[in-house]
């Protein structure tokens, strides 16, 4: 054999040295699959336009990566649905009534400015659909913080009081922990359903799309935290009954299993995800019992991205044992 002809037909290439039939898109197919639950309970909650929302902003993000790719001359990535999968977590983070103009913005901010200028799948720095939330939440406060009324819901839109908003505020009867669980309230129209999310997240972990390292040190943090300081501060209820209602309330289970979990934002070695998870129970329960925002899920999970760099480097000097400097 020519050892030239032989050598020149061999790719060399960094490791990780992977062969598997999973490629980008099946991926955000199976992501895609594991939202249908909480999709569904949504429509029934708030009604028909939960549907007209989400193609809005799929149909934006798409748009836009298409967009940016053909001005800048780049491939053509729209079709691995990673885009889609960002537009509809853009409609799970606003309420049901969001102005489409207002969603297409976020859209763009998300897809343009945090994932393309960056250099596009794999190089952003944040979750493009959380910072897209926090960008609206900022911008427009008022329309992100007013809910329509769930139709078995007890939560009235007029006082845009989701369940953590009353708690914080001090005023209103709290939803039940069941009617949490079930979907029953109001909010952002993915993330009410904690029982949906939980589906979802268990197909995924089921599917090896995401590793359970990161949901489970989420919310298991964000349960001790609330049985805590409920055990020690007291009030009407129970350290348990307001552990749960923690877990169940705003963004926690959509955030810990499709937004914290994202595979360019968290720490690639097992001992990262832990520290992910850990710091973002720890930063929420930080801005939801002493800051003047009812909600901290975003804000945790965009500090812990921005710190994903620092995490990585930490944990693979652990593991490997550092690198060692020469002794003079």
């Amino acid at each position: 054999m020519d050892n030239k002809n032989y050598y020149s037909n061999l790719a060399v290439s960094s490791a990780p040295h992977l062969v598997t039939n999973l490629d980008t898109q099946k991926t955000m197919l199976m992501v895609l699959i594991a939202l249908v639950p909480s999709f569904s309970v949504s429509i029934y909650v708030f009604g028909w336009n939960v549907i007209v929302l989400t193609l809005v902003c799929i149909a934006a993000s798409m748009f836009f990566e298409w967009a940016y790719n053909k001005l800048l001359h780049r491939p053509q990535t729209v079709g691995d649905l990673s885009a889609a999968v960002t537009g509809t977590l853009i409609a799970f983070n606003v309420p049901s009534n969001f102005p489409y103009w207002m969603a297409i913005i976020g859209c763009f901010v998300a897809i343009v400015i945090v994932k393309q200028l960056f250099g596009g799948i794999g190089k952003n720095f944040a979750n493009p659909a959380i910072t897209a939330r926090i960008v609206l939440f900022i911008s427009f406060a008022t329309q992100m913080t007013t809910w329509p009324t769930p139709s078995m819901s007890t939560v009235d839109a007029a006082t845009s009081a989701t369940p953590l908003g009353i708690l914080k505020e001090g005023g209103g009867e709290l939803p039940s922990n069941m009617e949490m669980f079930l979907g029953f309230i109001g909010g952002s129209m993915g993330e009410v359903s904690a029982i949906a999310l939980i589906i979802g997240g268990l197909f995924l972990i089921w599917k090896k799309i995401i590793s359970p390292i990161i949901p489970a040190c989420f919310i298991g943090t964000v349960f001790v935290i609330a049985f805590i300081y409920y055990a020690v501060v007291g009030g009407d209820y129970s350290a348990l009954h307001m552990a749960v209602f923690h877990i169940c309330a705003g963004g926690v289970m959509l955030g810990a299993f499709f937004m914290a979990t994202d595979y360019v934002t968290s720490p690639i070695m097992p001992l990262g995800k832990v520290i992910m998870g850990i710091g973002c129970g720890f930063i929420t329960m930080v801005i939801r019992l002493w800051g003047n925002y009812p909600e901290g899920v975003s804000f945790s999970i965009l500090l812990m991205n921005i710190l994903t760099p620092l995490i990585d480097n930490l944990c693979l000097k652990i593991t490997y044992g550092g690198a060692k400097k020469d002794e003079k």
